[in-house]
């Protein structure tokens, strides 16, 4: 479906023939504006950027690239083509024709999954307006501002959601969507890993590997949705969210690069002799990786969850990649999750956060095997590991239990003795920020990162992503 961008809101849903829900998104339009100039990327609006830009939905030759000031970025309202004749694909309902419309009995329940997807779109933009000013490389920088003008995007998506399909509530649901912001102490964002602020560049790695990664499961499970709007919406949210997990893993990847060819150079595995190169040491990158997964974890909910047998049973949010499950109904089976008191029988239904929690994990853990043979090629004795599930939880059967990285439990004074040891401690925090300098010559990069193997859209790695105003 092409995009039409002859329009104020560029879109592909034919906004122009419903005026009223057109003129109720003008409306908010101007107030999405203000919110980016007053929380988006700090001192960004003068540059040119070089950016994509959606063009169409189809999986191929989707979007354009050009130089764009992020202020004129053409926000607006894409969903992926419909599937002809699509059905139910799981529960109660499963082999029904999908729904255009939110059944009654069940507007709550959607308004109130859409409106937490739609918070973490804004909120990590607001976590990530400060990076810029200690961005590595104007490669990296463009990369940020790709993430935050995509994140705009999705908050677009959901917007459009709750205004089409939710009348009132959703237009006032839209309106708090930008009253909301990360880390507020009075009105902070939904979910609390996205108010944790995000002031140095090995964390944003970590953030767009795993956190994003969450979201992607996320939008892979809202995209089986019998709400055949949201379903589409989400199938091209994905798309774009490819790139976000993109730069995690290679930026990831940079900084372990780097490490190794500082430990060759010095021919020692010290972490304060590469500490003292500027480098990040392995121990400290494990640290950092041990909080944002744990972190990530938490997202998916509690293992045993009657809101996840609810949205299963009734088509509000089925299992990421559906299909490859043999029972999509599940009403009769049981999964043995680990709990404090041993294996505790679930039934499937209410165990869906952790059925999608285990293929997150599974997916996560491909990048460590390639980080891993990186490593492993230089002979250096270092192997890094994604923690247990049980480690520095939050919720569910682990929630506030402490364990050490394996999961053996400990006492809580031994876990406060260790934490240093486990999890990124305040000299850690202090020596990634003293790496953080701004590096915006083209063609150059920081000390502490290696240069990516290849640039965007063909373009050389000293070509000017961005044009600093």
């Amino acid at each position: 479906m092409s995009i039409n961008y002859s329009e104020r809101i560029p879109n592909n849903v034919n906004l122009s023939s419903d005026r009223a829900l057109q003129r109720a998104l003008e409306h908010w339009q101007p107030r999405f504006l203000d919110w980016w100039s007053d929380m988006g990327p700090d001192g960004s609006s003068a540059s040119d950027t070089y950016l994509r830009t959606a063009v169409g939905v189809n999986a191929r030759d989707w979007a354009s690239y050009g130089y764009v000031k992020m202020p004129d970025y053409r926000w607006g309202i894409f969903l992926a083509d419909p599937i002809e004749n699509r059905t139910i694909g799981f529960g109660d309902n499963y082999g029904d024709p999908v729904w255009q419309k939110v059944p009654g009995e069940l507007r709550t329940q959607f308004r109130r999954i859409i409106v937490t997807q739609g918070d973490t779109e804004p909120a990590s933009v607001e976590q990530q307006r400060l990076l810029g000013l200690t961005c590595p490389s104007l490669y990296d920088l463009r990369n940020l501002f790709q993430v935050n003008v995509e994140e705009g995007r999705h908050l677009w998506a959901m917007v459009y959601l709750l205004h089409a399909h939710f009348g009132r509530d959703g237009r006032e649901e839209a309106e708090e969507l930008l009253e909301r912001h990360s880390g507020d102490l009075d009105n902070p964002r939904i979910l609390g890993t996205f108010n944790q602020p995000i002031s140095d560049w090995l964390s944003f790695f970590m953030f767009t590997y795993f956190t994003d990664r969450d979201g992607k499961f996320q939008l892979k499970s809202l995209a089986e949705s019998a709400f055949d709007p949201l379903s589409r919406t989400c199938r091209f949210m994905l798309t774009e969210e490819a790139h976000h997990m993109f730069v995690g893993d290679t930026g990831l990847s940079r900084v372990i690069k780097r490490t190794l060819q500082v430990m060759k150079q010095m021919g020692t595995d010290d972490p304060a002799s590469i500490r003292a190169q500027g480098a990040v040491d392995l121990q400290t990158f494990q640290r950092y990786l041990n909080f944002w997964y744990s972190s990530s974890l938490d997202l998916f909910g509690a293992e045993e969850s009657s809101n996840a047998a609810f949205s299963f049973a009734n088509g509000i949010k089925g299992r990421p990649d559906e299909a490859t499950y043999g029972d999509h109904v599940a009403s009769d089976s049981i999964l043995k999750i680990d709990s404090q008191d041993g294996l505790k029988e679930v039934a499937t239904r209410n165990a869906m956060n952790e059925v999608m929690r285990t293929s997150y994990t599974q997916d996560c853990a491909i990048g460590l095997k390639r980080w891993n043979r990186l490593i492993a090629r230089e002979k250096v004795d270092f192997e890094i590991s994604l923690p247990s599930s049980k480690f520095n939880r939050n919720i569910g059967f682990w929630g506030g239990i402490t364990t050490d990285p394996t999961g053996n439990e400990v006492a809580i004074n031994e876990f406060d003795k260790r934490r240093s040891d486990w999890l990124p401690s305040e000299s850690d925090n202090k020596f990634i920020s003293s790496l953080m300098q701004r590096v915006v010559t083209p063609g150059k990069i920081a000390a502490w990162l290696a240069p990516p193997e290849r640039g965007i859209d063909n373009k050389g790695l000293d070509y000017e992503y961005v044009r600093l105003r």
